[in-house]
């Protein structure tokens, strides 16, 4: 039962449980004053979510979750996003 809901999400949103697993797994692990790696996850986000992230709103993103420097969950920044 559970690989046939693993299934049914890949089907609707195209993304492999794998790279959503690898993702929440880099968030869960993330310093988020770091600005390499804030970055990198936006970028991360961005392709999972099939969204175009220009320079200016990457940057943005990146200023506001430096400021408030605690975890982020994949909800919070899909709003961002």
């Amino acid at each position: 039962m559970q690989n046939s809901f693993f299934k049914s999400i890949e089907n609707k949103t195209g993304v492999s449980m794998d790279e959503l697993f690898t993702l929440a797994n880099a968030i869960s692990y993330a310093d988020f004053t770091d600005e390499k790696q804030v970055r990198k996850i936006v970028r991360k986000v961005g392709k999972l979510a099939n969204k175009p992230v220009s320079q200016q709103l990457e940057d943005e993103l990146t200023r506001s979750i430096i400021q408030s420097g605690s975890s982020l969950s994949l909800k919070d920044i899909e709003k961002l996003l």
